[in-house]
């Protein structure tokens, strides 16, 4: 394997992200910053910034908000070999208010009909599987179309079979799906083909039906998961799975922060975390310990990946928690 061959792929939708220069109803907003979103991408950024080949499938659209990503993910060190430019379709956008005292800000997309919607198994023809040491996957891909689904069973399928570790974020975007049912159906199918399943708690009563944490981990452990790690918000992450070698559950508290800017992308964060450490040779306890840290940093800072830390900045990090 070459330095240059992606040893970890990720895929979805990137978007073109307009955030609120001041706060109040986007509709009275004039100003705005221009960004990148995806939650796909979140993860892909801040696992190449920690040092890692990322590489990332998707499609844009053959006009400027295309040009901005594909150059924007480049320069964030993302191998874009498998980012396709469609001529037939628009790039996805999405507009993002100014929220106050650490609340959920409003988000409108404009992603119908997009490049990445159309995305299917046939985008990934030219990938070597045989290369990869990991693939994240998230429950939004296959909420985007039919094609779109069947890339998401065929890149999971694909890289199990080439032995690859799996990583899955439910993601879950209810307004994207055409039911309830199918939404849980779809994402719970996919969660059981992989190896590290991390759902948000209020995700996993979602999805599960089931109430605690223990009771969530259980549900996919059933199904084939080797570890769930539920994130908890400001209470920190759970733990349960097999990885250290022995069967263990565990909570680990999260990290005081003494302002919240923006909460979106703080499980992106707390995936960079986690996903990271266990390929770092990390024990559960500390990849869980990562997540919350890096999900810390997320929501301190405007943007959605803004926050994510380099290596160096990490290992400071880690290093004042010793």
């Amino acid at each position: 394997m070459t330095p240059t061959t992606p040893e970890i792929l990720t895929f979805g939708e990137a978007m073109t992200l307009f955030v609120a220069e001041s706060s109040g109803e986007l509709a009275t907003v004039e100003r705005f910053q221009r960004r990148i979103a995806g939650a796909d991408t979140n993860v892909a950024i801040g696992l190449a910034r920690l040092g890692f080949a990322v590489g990332w499938l998707s499609r844009v659209g053959r006009d400027s908000f295309g040009t901005y990503l594909r150059r924007t993910l480049e320069a964030e060190g993302l191998d874009c070999r498998h980012l396709v430019d469609d001529p037939n379709h628009p790039t996805g956008l999405m507009f993002k208010a100014r929220a106050a005292d650490g609340a959920d800000p409003h988000v409108e997309y404009f992603r119908r009909g997009s490049a990445a919607s159309h995305l299917s198994p046939t985008d990934a023809a030219a990938v070597d599987f045989s290369a990869l040491r990991h693939l994240h996957a998230t429950g939004i891909p296959p909420a985007l179309s039919a094609g779109a689904r069947e890339l998401s069973v065929h890149m999971l399928e694909r890289a199990r079979a080439a032995g690859a570790s799996l990583s899955f974020d439910p993601n879950l975007r209810p307004g994207l799906w055409a039911s309830e049912t199918e939404m849980c159906e779809t994402v719970n199918a996919l969660a059981a083909r992989a190896d590290w399943v991390l759902p948000g708690l209020a995700e996993g009563r979602r999805l599960t039906g089931r109430d605690t944490p223990e009771a969530i981990a259980d549900f996919y452990l059933e199904r084939g998961a080797r570890a769930v790690i539920i994130k908890l918000g400001p209470e920190g992450g759970y733990y349960r799975g097999s990885l250290g070698g022995r069967e263990e559950s565990f909570t680990v508290p999260g990290f005081e922060v003494a302002e919240v800017v923006d909460t979106v992308g703080a499980g992106d964060g707390f995936a960079v975390g986690v996903i990271s450490a266990l390929l770092d040779g990390r024990s559960p306890r500390e990849a869980v310990r990562r997540g919350n840290l890096i999900g810390a940093q997320a929501v301190q800072v405007i943007g959605d990946m803004e926050g994510l830390p380099r290596r160096e900045r990490l290992a400071e990090l880690e290093a004042n928690l010793a």
